[in-house]
Order: structure tokens, then C-alpha cells, then sequence
């Protein structure tokens, strides 16, 4: 699967599980909420105030093993 700021969340979740403590190290302490599985990584780190890139970097180094 190849992620990229639109990928939505709960896809990423469900291919990747490992993916979570990223998302929750960006502040989504929700990742259980609907509204959160719906949001596209992108939106997200926007409303976190987090660089895309940064976490799709970090998000490739554990989804590539």
C-alpha cells in the first residue's frame, strides 16, 4: 500500500498498526474515533500542526521493514 498525505487514517491503521504510535506521538490521541479513521493523514497533521512529509517519512521507515 503506498501512503501519502491522502491516505486516510483508518486505512493506515488497518494495513499498519505498528503506524500508531507515530500518529499519537503528533498528538491523535483519538485513533479510536471515527471521525479521526475518516481523516486523511494530511488533514491531520495539518490540525496538529505537524510537517506531512516529517510523518510520512517516519510512517514509510516502519510500514518498509
Amino acid at each position: 500500500m503506498e501512503i501519502n498525505k491522502d491516505t486516510l487514517i483508518g486505512d493506515i491503521l488497518k494495513q499498519a498498526p505498528a503506524v500508531a504510535p507515530i500518529l499519537m506521538s503528533m498528538g491523535m490521541h483519538c485513533l479510536g474515533c471515527p471521525a479521526s479513521r475518516g481523516e486523511s493523514i494530511g488533514d491531520a497533521c495539518k490540525a496538529h500542526g505537524v510537517d506531512v512529509n516529517d510523518i510520512l517519512s517516519k510512517i514509510s521507515a516502519v510500514t518498509k521493514k
